[in-house]
């Protein structure tokens, strides 16, 4: 039973094959690119580096002794997130001397309400007894100036309040005041003082730095600045070798007389986030010289070197032609073609490298 199934199988497997073309057997897998136009300028690399666009240190707003601290030395903080703590047992009594003297003005608030309504009851009482013989034009205008009174007591005793809920308001915003915290999202670089140490109002208490808030700073020579204005595109490209994109932000007004540059600050677009990034971190910048120019580009994985020569593997209909090829400077990912290719034309960029010319091939697209 065992050999009559093996020899279906065989049987299926001839038949599968005989119904395959024979080109689609022999075909190779390739991913191919097309070739484009694009803007391309020349550039001369000039040193820049990481610029931290919130750094510096975090001072106490009132005085006190520090009693705690939260963070160590490159600890990442949030927004808001205690840092240190300052002695708060004075600050608590105060504002408990401040609550205890608002409740007492509002006490004397409601007497002096309770006094001005007997006046102008009184008042009331004397304005009904006008045309009689009861009437006293004397009392009654005492009865007067008695509400008017009443009513300038009143007016002080509540800017009195006024006063002591300020007072108690400004108690409260240094008992919090008591808690610094972070004012930006960070790393703690240094604790500037200790727990026992008394600090007061504007003491540095840590230095911080926003990582993930990184610009880009460049001297470039002012004889460069002519293709550079804010949101023009520029390269970057960091220690690792890794290139990526740059929009300029703003071109400092100020020369450097000695060495004729500007300050040239940029907003990078790192693809995998500003993570492990740091401040004064070198960059190379990739600044234009003269206007772009349109020119025809090639994958740079299209290009394999054969007899000595730069060829590519161009896709006609289900085959692949080997064409040497002129190559000027390189943009990125691409590399101009100065020779040898057409626009829209698809070149193979993944499995040339065992292609022989006129082979045949079955095609992706994309690298």
């Amino acid at each position: 039973m065992r050999a009559v199934r093996h020899f279906v199988a065989l049987i299926l497997l001839a038949a599968v094959a005989a119904g395959m073309p024979a080109h689609a057997q022999d075909a190779s897998l390739v991913f191919v690119d097309k070739i484009r136009t694009e803007p391309l300028s020349q550039t001369v690399p000039v040193i820049g580096r990481l610029v931290a666009l919130q750094s510096g240190e975090v001072a106490s707003r009132i005085g006190g002794a520090v009693t705690e601290f939260h963070v160590e030395v490159g600890d990442v903080v949030d927004k808001g997130q205690v840092l240190a703590e300052l002695d708060t047992a004075l600050l608590e009594v105060e504002l408990a001397i401040a609550q205890g003297e608002l409740r007492q003005a509002e006490a004397e608030l409601m007497s002096n309400q309770a006094q001005l309504k007997l006046n102008e009851q009184e008042l009331a009482r004397f304005a009904g007894l006008e045309g009689s013989q009861a009437f006293s034009k004397a009392r009654f205008e005492d009865a007067q100036q008695n509400v008017e009174r009443a009513k300038a007591v009143i007016q002080g005793t509540e800017a009195t309040i006024a006063t002591r809920r300020a007072s108690v308001q400004l108690r409260r915003l240094n008992l919090e005041y008591a808690r610094i915290r972070a004012p930006y999202r960070g790393v703690v670089i240094r604790r500037m003082v200790e727990a026992g140490a008394y600090v007061t109002l504007g003491t540095p208490v840590v230095r911080m730095m926003a990582d993930l808030n990184l610009e880009v700073e460049a001297d470039v020579p002012a004889n460069r600045l002519a293709s550079l204005t804010p949101g023009t595109p520029v390269g970057i490209v960091l220690d690792d070798g890794s290139e990526h994109r740059a929009v300029v932000r703003a071109i400092l007004p100020t020369e450097n007389p000695l060495t004729r540059t500007r300050t040239v600050r940029l907003t990078p677009e790192f693809a995998g986030g500003m993570a492990g990034m740091a401040d004064a971190q070198s960059v190379t910048v990739k600044v234009p010289v003269g206007v772009a120019r349109n020119v025809l580009t090639v994958h740079k994985d299209a290009i394999i070197t054969r007899g000595g020569k730069k060829v590519v593997y161009v896709v006609r209909g289900d085959s692949a032609e080997m064409r040497p090829v002129v190559l000027g400077e390189a943009t990125g990912g691409r590399i101009e073609v100065l020779e040898g290719l057409k626009d829209g034309e698809e070149v193979v960029i993944r499995g040339n490298e065992r292609l022989q010319p006129g082979a045949k091939v079955r095609v992706e697209t994309g690298s």
